[in-house]
């Protein structure tokens, strides 16, 4: 039997509701993961272009745009137990360049900005409660890494309540083969795995 076919028999991969308020959330385009000149680093470079292109419409459309960003202080790098396993995360310090957003990026100065010490944007903030607040049915994902900080949103985010739409062309990895088996996996469990162009149609239709 087919894996494609294991997981429609199991129930998985159902299209979500594409909601009439949804919001665009930017996971972690600060420059520890879009300066390649840093190890945890990747070249985000079209993926940036990409998610601009989104914003844009958003902008248009009056749907709200929000970043996060990982931060430390430092007293957090030595006891949090994330970062004895992923030590390389150390260095997204307060206050430093690597956790500063790209400046390639859109950003407004009233864009809400979330601040996380995990992976999910989610997890110990208070994003589901920001988005709840404005009326947020869906939530339209960009950003990096596809296999760490993305994943982890879209499960809190389907979890919390929201239809998850996350953007492949707008998702960015260390490497592909994590890469592709995160948007899998998303795609079969927690939210639909679409193309910008999707989106863009998508949001030029509210």
């Amino acid at each position: 039997m087919s894996q494609k076919k294991v997981y429609e028999d199991a129930g998985f991969g159902v299209r979500v509701q594409r909601g009439s308020k949804p919001a665009l959330v930017v996971i972690d385009f600060s420059y520890g993961f879009t300066d390649p000149r840093y190890p945890t680093a990747s070249d985000a470079d079209a993926q940036i272009v990409v998610t601009n292109s989104l914003i844009a419409v958003a902008r248009e459309k009056s749907v709200p745009v929000i970043f996060s960003v990982i931060a430390f202080n430092t007293a957090e790098v030595d006891t949090l137990a994330w970062l004895r396993k992923a030590q390389g995360m150390k260095a997204l310090v307060e206050g430093s360049h690597l956790v500063e957003i790209d400046a390639r990026l859109h950003r407004l100065p009233d864009d809400a900005v979330v601040v996380k010490k995990g992976a999910s944007a989610f997890f110990g903030t208070n994003l589901a409660a920001h988005l709840a607040g404005v009326g947020i049915d869906t939530t339209i994902l960009t950003g990096a890494t596809t296999s760490g900080c993305v994943r982890a949103s879209a499960v809190d985010a389907v979890q919390s309540g929201f239809n998850v739409l996350v953007v492949a062309d707008a998702c960015a990895d260390r490497a592909a083969p994590p890469h592709e088996a995160a948007l899998y996996d998303i795609d079969q469990k927690y939210g639909d795995v679409i193309q910008s162009a999707d989106v863009l149609s998508y949001l030029n239709g509210l």
